[in-house]
């Protein structure tokens, strides 16, 4: 069987054409966000976080899945020091915050996100990644988490979001050491669900991330929004709310659809890849 054919990406129009520290581009019910501060290693800074949670508030209606790369030689080596300026507390409390409510917006968002890793995916970098649903690495990836030398501490939810993906011992280590994974360790260490060769990495974001969109929006809802929460519950709350997020999934028109077409013999078993 062939695949039906796809349409190029094409750049953005309106609101998100304007972000000039992202360069953004749709195909079919795909976007891609591509931070653009390669000079910088793509390092974060106060417009550039703000650009990124004004995308995620602002995704077209019809796009179903996101993947977020990065410019240049590296995917983002973190919190653009040259801003590190005095805050008094207040102040500083506020900023922190502003990146929590961006990355909110990317794991809590709408649809999907894949972020596709290459070079540098350090300090808030790797927070980025972590909000993230599926991340992707080519071999020159590598991560870091520098705060500790740099006498500051994670800002962006690195502390909710990476030990649930690593565990706490290996964030320790990568703070207190300043410990730096490749990609291979990464992986290993549950950073990345997907190791691919150099410069393929974009290819199988957007693979993943048109399968993604293709499934229905209510179990992508349930997914992103009620699995993380069922894992924090006790067993017996998990087990309740999962029983309401089935009921409510199963009972929409689409998955009514589906499931006629997987009894009526039209849609695929589940096999293998090769």
């Amino acid at each position: 069987m062939t695949s039906a054919p796809t349409t190029p990406f094409q750049p953005t129009t309106g609101l998100l054409a304007s972000l000039d520290l992202l360069q953004v581009s749709q195909a079919d019910a795909v976007l891609h966000l591509r931070l653009n501060r390669p000079a910088k290693r793509n390092a974060i800074s106060d417009a550039l976080i703000g650009q990124i949670h004004t995308a995620f508030l602002n995704l077209p209606a019809d796009v179903r899945a996101v993947v977020v790369s990065g410019a240049g030689d590296h995917f983002c080596a973190g919190l653009d020091l040259s801003e590190l300026v005095e805050r008094d507390i207040h102040a500083a409390v506020l900023h922190s915050r502003g990146w929590h409510a961006a990355f909110d917006a990317v794991q809590y968002g709408r649809v999907p996100v894949v972020s596709v890793l290459h070079g540098a995916v350090v300090g808030g970098g790797l927070e980025l990644a972590a909000s993230c649903h599926i991340r992707v690495a080519e071999p020159s990836a590598y991560f870091g988490l520098p705060e500790g030398q740099r006498g500051i501490f994670v800002g962006g939810g690195g502390s909710v979001r990476i030990p649930r993906l690593m565990g706490t011992a290996r964030m320790t280590d990568m703070m207190l050491t300043g410990r730096v994974f490749d990609a291979q360790e990464g992986e290993r260490a549950g950073l990345v669900q997907y190791l691919v060769n150099e410069g393929e990495g974009l290819a199988k974001g957007i693979a993943l991330a048109r399968k993604m969109a293709g499934n229905s929006p209510m179990t992508a809802f349930a997914v992103m929004h009620a699995l993380p929460r069922i894992v924090e519950q006790s067993p017996a709350e998990g087990l309740f709310t999962e029983s309401l997020m089935a009921a409510v999934a199963s009972s929409t028109p689409e998955a009514q659809v589906r499931l006629k077409a997987f009894l009526e013999g039209r849609a695929g078993k589940v096999v293998k890849e090769s």
